[in-house]
């Protein structure tokens, strides 16, 4: 029985799936739901002119991340699920590590992640934050993809 299901969340089609998947989840099982949300804070500046517009951007994907949290919190208490909600600054890393850290410092049962389910060079070049936390949990992880 799942008492605690973390979610990350990021705001795509497959985010928003899994989300779904895990308030279905969470309903079943009468479980809390913690989100994650990790900001990439990494830009990379051609010139050093356009580096003064740096933190602005930043600033951008935080309040972001902060809303996206919000909105999310706000959809799982509507069906009457405990929540809570985290999020974490990474610079040009994969949010994996973060996602997988998490689960064992809140002691989660299972992990409900989105999935893009990339293939081939897609997957090479934009890497798999999902692949990864399946290879690395402590938990379980159940792999959403979004509807087609």
């Amino acid at each position: 029985m799942y008492q605690k299901i973390l979610v990350p969340i990021d705001g795509s089609p497959a985010s928003k799936r899994g989300l779904t998947e895990a308030i279905r989840l969470a309903k079943y099982h009468k479980a809390r739901v913690r989100l994650i949300h990790v900001v990439d804070v990494f830009i990379v500046t051609p010139t050093l002119e356009s580096g003064r517009y740096v933190d602005e951007i930043q600033k951008s994907f935080r309040d972001a991340g902060r809303r996206l949290l919000k909105d999310a919190e706000a959809l799982v208490r509507k069906h009457g699920i405990t929540v809570d909600s985290v999020m974490f600054e990474i610079v040009g890393a994969h949010a994996a590590g973060i996602i997988v850290e998490q689960a064992k410092k809140w002691r989660a049962d299972i992990i409900v992640i989105g999935t893009h389910g990339r293939r081939g060079v897609l997957r090479l070049v934009m890497g798999s934050d999902a692949e990864e936390v399946v290879r690395t949990s402590p938990v379980p992880v159940l792999l959403v993809r979004p509807k087609r």
